[in-house]
């Protein structure tokens, strides 16, 4: 039902709206269709995870009250934070397992493969839609001819400084990825202090760390949204001052350029949750510091996975939604506004084509945004997908509201745009590309060090100290050992920041979330063999996954042909026929000439040649 919706808005838009238009609702229907296979897939991992629940043991243990109600964790800041029991942790845990489970290395192994399998069927079908809709030959010369008023206004007084504009990108990139790290660790700081920290448990899932988690995501999603609209005007500006040539050249630099800056402020928390975050943090007594000021933040004991979920649910969620708000209602009320002086004026007759005249006009860069909005969309539901199966089914359902809403808006809101052609998405295509390629990197690095997936299967065949490999010991494993006395002063928690029960039981050590030697062994504080042992596989899982995935995107790539057989057959057939059209024209018009050349003019004899050009070679050779 979905697939016939999606093909009648593709055909009845490129008849009235031309190629430029059509090719894009093509390929959102396209993009929508196939979400739907790694929907369905995404949502039998996450039914895997909730049907395996009762099999999680390490959650079963941080919940005990005889293992995790027992296990005293170290202080998650300097003075501010106290020491806390393993067990405050018991929802997180269970939360975070219907994400962090073996299915999640089949489906980011899945996903690399379904992106190739998008991305290879999309040139099929734009193979077929060019030689449905005429384009087969069709090459944006015109466009490529159309040089822009700006460019010859401006090309005889302005050079591009092509060093300035490459350091200006990295530099805001840069500059960017700073700013981002030190509002993530300040925000942890100040939840810290609040009076969230306080609460034992709100309800029965929320905790405070989820709490401080959940309001640190929406914060961020506000500023994210904030710095759209900047990063929006900063890159129009770079683009306008290398005064672009054409239209077709204008779009693809801008397109470059937003895609960087939109990539940089969409995904850099996300980047910063799943591969910095608890990653460089040291141990109690030599914690490590940002900027010599801010101690870098610490992951719960069960991991930085289920706040990177948190994350990508919020951010990408909320851009949807705001999306289609602010497509839909703002050129509504904007319309709603201009057409308010008709209606004070009901003597006057308020003509049709006055009112479609009133709409909104669509600008040239229309389509662009409508791609980007796309874009960013699919690097969500690729990037980041082994932290959140259910990704493509959201984004699923987004995209089905998305059509229709596009739809409405093209035919009710905004002026009938200036058809054009368009044989191609244009520079979107190597963006996709790229984004492709890089998530299977970016999914094995979060299999490997953001998931627990490979430490619990370390211990699980290495270090399980029982005749049968089973995970039952693996969270007092995955915890060290450290001294409380050997704690700075400095560092120490404030009077009134530790809880009751720490002064009533006469505990001296607490455990923090590493591989280290406890306090009295000769190596003490020093990593054990059990840690190289998994940071090597750790990194073998990395090598061998997108190897294997690699391998079979490029053996995918070279099965499937970018133009299917029978487009492929007409296209030749097309050409055959035209050449065979031409040669009988031509060989038509030199039997009439030389017909008119008179009876003296001695025959020729010509020889039998093939219908081909040769013909028309001999046949000159005559006349002459």
């Amino acid at each position: 039902y979905i697939a016939r919706i999606l093909v009648r808005v593709k055909k009845s838009f490129w008849k009235y709206y031309g190629e430029k238009i059509g090719i894009y609702f093509a390929w959102l229907g396209f993009y929508t269709e196939m979400l739907s296979y790694a929907a369905v897939v995404g949502l039998l991992c996450f039914i895997y995870g909730v049907a395996t629940f009762d099999e999680n043991v390490w959650s079963k243990e941080i919940c005990n009250d005889t293992i995790g109600g027992q296990i005293v964790m170290c202080p998650l800041c300097d003075k501010k934070c106290g020491y806390w029991k393993l067990s405050t942790t018991c929802s997180s845990s269970w939360q975070s397992y219907l994400f962090d489970n073996t299915a999640t290395v089949f489906f980011a192994i899945f996903m690399g493969i379904w992106v190739t399998l998008f991305l290879e069927f999309w040139k099929r079908r734009q193979a077929r839609l060019e030689y449905e809709w005429d384009l087969v030959d069709f090459e944006e010369e015109q466009q490529q001819l159309q040089l822009r008023p700006e460019y010859e206004t401006k090309c005889t007084h302005r050079r591009l400084n092509r060093v300035t504009q490459i350091s200006l990108i990295i530099a805001c990139i840069i500059g960017v990825i700073a700013y981002r790290l030190a509002v993530f660790a300040a925000f942890a700081s100040i939840m810290k202090d609040s009076p969230t920290n306080k609460l034992d448990v709100v309800g029965t899932l929320i905790t405070p760390q989820f709490a401080t988690s959940v309001t640190a995501s929406c914060i961020n999603f506000v500023i994210i949204m904030i710095l759209n609209f900047l990063y929006e005007h900063v890159a129009i500006k770079i683009t306008d001052m290398e005064v672009p040539k054409t239209h077709v050249e204008y779009e693809n630099k801008l397109t470059v350029k937003m895609f960087l800056f939109q990539f940089v402020n969409y995904y850099s928390s996300c980047f910063y949750v799943a591969f910095f975050k608890g990653k460089f943090v040291g141990y109690p007594g030599d914690y490590a510091y940002m900027f010599g000021k801010w101690r870098n933040e610490e992951c719960e004991p069960g991991g930085c996975l289920i706040e990177l979920t948190t994350q990508l649910v919020i951010v990408m969620v909320g851009k949807q939604v705001w999306g289609n708000i602010q497509e839909a209602l703002v050129p509504w009320l904007r319309n709603w506004w201009v057409s308010r002086s008709a209606r004070n004026h009901p003597e006057s007759l308020y003509s049709r084509w006055e009112q479609d005249h009133d709409l909104q006009t669509f600008s040239q860069l229309g389509l662009f945004y409508e791609y980007l909005e796309m874009v960013i969309q699919f690097g969500f539901i690729t990037l980041f997908v082994a932290s959140f199966p259910l990704a493509p089914l959201l984004a699923l359902m987004n995209n089905i509201l998305e059509v229709r809403v596009d739809a409405w808006k093209f035919t009710t809101q905004f002026r009938r745009p200036v058809a054009a052609k368009a044989h191609s998405i244009g520079a979107w295509d190597e963006i996709l590309n790229m984004i492709a390629v890089f998530s299977v990197v970016t999914n094995a690095f979060i299999v490997s060090f953001t998931s627990d997936m490979i430490p619990r299967l370390v211990y699980k065949y290495a270090y399980h100290l029982g005749s049968e490999s089973t995970m039952e010991g693996y969270i007092n494993n995955s915890l060290s050992i450290f001294n409380i006395s050997e704690i700075p002063v400095e560092n120490r928690p404030e009077e009134g920041e530790n809880p009751d029960w720490f002064y009533s039981s006469n505990i001296t050590t607490c455990r923090y979330r590493d591989y280290r030697y406890p306090p009295g062994h000769e190596k003490q504080y020093t990593h054990t063999m059990q840690f190289w042992h998994i940071l090597a596989a750790k990194l073998a899982f990395i090598i061998i996954m997108e190897h294997v995935v690699f391998v079979v995107k490029f053996f995918v790539a070279w099965l499937i042909p970018d133009v299917p057989s029978d487009v492929k057959a007409r296209t030749k057939r097309e050409h055959y026929l035209i050449q065979e059209y031409l040669h009988d024209y031509e060989l038509e018009k030199l039997k009439i000439q030389l017909s008119q050349n008179g009876p003296n003019i001695e025959p020729c004899t010509c020889p039998a040649t093939a219908a081909t050009s040769v013909k028309l070679e001999v046949f000159s050779d005559c006349l002459s």
